[in-house]
């Protein structure tokens, strides 16, 4: 008998079945619009009743304030401004009038608005030219504190309202708490107002903190101290006897520490292997939260001091960080964000009573399935000189066999922003077309230490720029990277890095996308707004000071004079009242590269600011930047780039 063929035909059987397992199952392609399509969700306030609670939204398509109902979901729209973003920030104590802040257009130059049930609203800031935010209540429930420019278009004064009763026409009598003369900013207020915790920025790595007592007119340093030393004032004890604030004296990262005021005496309470971002207690001091910056993503911790200190832990949540944690005046609810690299953030809400978990929102959209989305991976790599590079690295999908990707670096905003593992539909959607992506935390970034932090200083455009490309090096290593086409993409200082590489490194990078990014050093730091008086001297001692000889380094470090250097294609996307960096930076650096012959494309949003906060902008924001990689990354012909269908494109 031939048992030849059945042996032949077996074995083609089992290589054809493993050439099949060798060819990835292929993934849906999505418009931008369906990545945005989710829900933004931020804040968390607790109406008086505590039956309710409000956040903020894009759903509308811009930001507004809405309220949900924690016992059947059902959302409200509170605000409905179809021109300028809305942040709710509380309810009234007593009553369910709201607070919101809103600026013009992006302008930065925010107010304070109250609304009441009726739908009317009032400016608490008179002057149009001030800037303001929006503080809290006072302990006793009986004024609102907020912070002012109004005085000294230099300074933040502290002021508090006293509001009666709801009525149709509210008055609103305020009073200076705190007048901030020299620079000295408020952090943190007793619940009886007797101290005030202020804090003055030196440099980005050193900062001094003092404690003003309101019935002496006495004011403490309290962090006398030698080198560079970073202090934040957090909030005080019940009793108002100590002052709880991070520090990272004799430390690379920034722990809790207290000060005891009728002694003076020092503690440390509590430190982590991260950098503690920040804590607070809860309105009568049972609960105390932790926030960690766990290598790139958030670490909750919630103690109750009434059981020892004990941890509370909230089983069943699915995977991702949990952020935005607010716990009700009585003590008795907790609402907060779940997100991740592959999840927009939802709400939750948490019973300390029952220990009932509830999910108040679902904000993904339904046409997008979960398991077409890219998880971060947090990876490191060696640098020049051997320091090790924290970053994050997003894979496509479904890359066949022997398949080359192109690929693209993502540099954060700052300098000293960091790269994190948070849902980016802009990211998602560029990675869905087939863009490996590595978000590169270069040395100047947060969260790995003070040391690594100050890396950069005074050095940008050089070593963070070396960082870059020796991602390169790493990329090269993936056996799916394509080599020849890797681009580098970032915003604000990111989209200084894409510049700086272009003009300073102009063969190693195919293309940039640079987004608001700054391109002349001295001007941007000549025309800081007038409201970053207080941290001035502190960006100057970062980047160098444009009125000193550190000029002549801030002009070498600038791209557009160095723009006759640049030769690759790149993408230039500006908001016209950008009071950061000026419409001018990019104006002049598309002329000069143009002038020069270099395939430029500008996209300019007449209604935008620092940062695109209208869905429409940021659609299509993304939708030109597919079409420009597209078509010079990728080389595919203009009928080609960017989005051709919103459907599967298996088979």
């Amino acid at each position: 008998m031939n048992r030849t063929f059945p042996i032949l035909f077996v074995l083609l059987i089992f290589a054809a079945c493993s050439s099949q397992r060798d060819e990835p199952e292929q993934r849906k392609k999505y418009t931008i619009a369906q990545f945005m399509d989710i829900i933004q969700m931020s804040g968390g306030a607790f109406s008086p009743d505590e039956t309710r609670v409000m956040v903020n939204t894009k759903e509308s398509g811009i930001f507004n304030a809405y309220e949900i109902d924690l016992a059947t979901g059902e959302k409200k729209q509170l605000t409905h401004s179809d021109t300028d973003a809305i942040f709710g920030q509380s309810y009234f104590p007593n009553d369910d009038r709201i607070v919101y802040t809103s600026d013009k257009g992006g302008n930065e130059i925010t107010h304070i608005y109250v609304r009441t049930p009726n739908g009317t609203s009032r400016d608490l800031i008179a002057d149009s030219t001030a800037k303001a935010g929006f503080y809290g209540w006072s302990y006793d429930k009986k004024f609102l504190y907020y912070g002012s420019n109004a005085r000294d278009k230099r300074f933040f004064d502290v002021y508090k309202v006293e509001v009666d009763g709801l009525g149709e026409a509210p008055i609103y009598t305020s009073s200076v708490v705190y007048k901030n003369t020299e620079g000295l900013d408020p952090a943190a207020i007793s619940r009886d107002e007797r101290y005030v915790a202020l804090i003055k920025t030196v440099t980005n790595k050193n900062s001094e903190m003092y404690l003003l007592d309101n019935q002496t007119g006495k004011v403490t340093h309290l962090s006398p101290h030698e080198g560079d030393v970073n202090y934040a004032p957090m909030y005080f004890s019940m009793d108002g006897t100590k002052l709880y604030f991070l520090t990272d004296e004799g430390s690379e990262f920034m722990y809790i520490a207290s000060y005891d005021i009728p002694t003076g005496k020092r503690e440390k309470v509590q430190e982590e292997p991260w950098d503690i971002m920040y804590t607070y207690e809860s309105r009568n001091g049972r609960y105390r939260v932790v926030a960690v910056n766990n290598d790139a993503r958030t670490e909750m911790k919630i103690y109750d001091q009434s059981a020892d200190g004990k941890l509370i832990t909230i089983p069943g949540l699915p995977e991702g960080d949990i952020t935005g944690v607010n716990i009700s005046d009585s003590e008795k609810l907790m609402v907060f964000y779940v997100s991740s690299s592959q999840s927009p953030a939802n709400l939750f809400l948490y019973n300390f009573e029952t220990g009932e978990v509830k999910q108040l929102s679902d904000n993904m959209t339904k046409e997008i399935d979960p398991s077409d989305l890219v998880a971060g991976e947090v990876i490191r790599y060696a640098s020049y000189d051997g320091l090790q590079i924290p970053s994050i690295l997003y894979k496509p999908q479904g890359i066949r066999k022997s398949e080359k990707v192109p690929a693209l670096l993502w540099i954060h905003g700052g300098p000293g922003g960091q790269s994190r593992l948070t849902y980016s539909a802009m990211l998602q959607h560029l990675v869905n077309h087939g863009y490996a992506i590595l978000a590169v935390n270069n040395r100047g970034s947060s969260g790995y230490g003070k040391t690594f932090f100050a890396a950069d200083d005074k050095k940008h455009g050089d070593v963070d720029l070396k960082d870059c490309i020796e991602a390169k090096k790493y990329l090269a290593t993936l056996p799916y990277i394509d080599t020849t086409k890797i681009g580098i993409v970032g915003g604000s200082y990111g989209g200084y890095m894409v510049m700086a590489a272009l003009a300073f490194a102009p063969e190693e990078f195919d293309v940039g996308v640079n987004i608001f990014g700054v391109t002349n050093w001295l001007r941007t730091l000549k025309s800081t707004p007038v409201w970053w008086a207080s941290f001035r001297d502190a960006l100057f001692n970062e980047m160098g000071n444009p009125f000193t000889e550190d000029s002549v380094a801030l002009y070498n470090k600038s791209p557009l004079f160095h723009a006759k250097n640049i030769k690759k294609p790149f993408i230039v996307l500006q908001g016209s009242n950008d009071p950061r960096v000026l419409l001018v930076e990019s104006d002049e650096i598309v002329k000069a590269a143009r002038e020069n012959n270099v395939p430029v494309e500008y996209v300019l949003f007449p209604d935008e600011g620092h940062g695109f906060l209208k869905k429409e902008n940021n659609i299509k924001t993304s939708q030109e930047i597919l079409k420009f990689l597209d078509k010079y990354l990728k080389g595919l012909p203009d009928d080609q780039a960017g989005e051709q269908v919103a459907v599967s494109n298996e088979g």
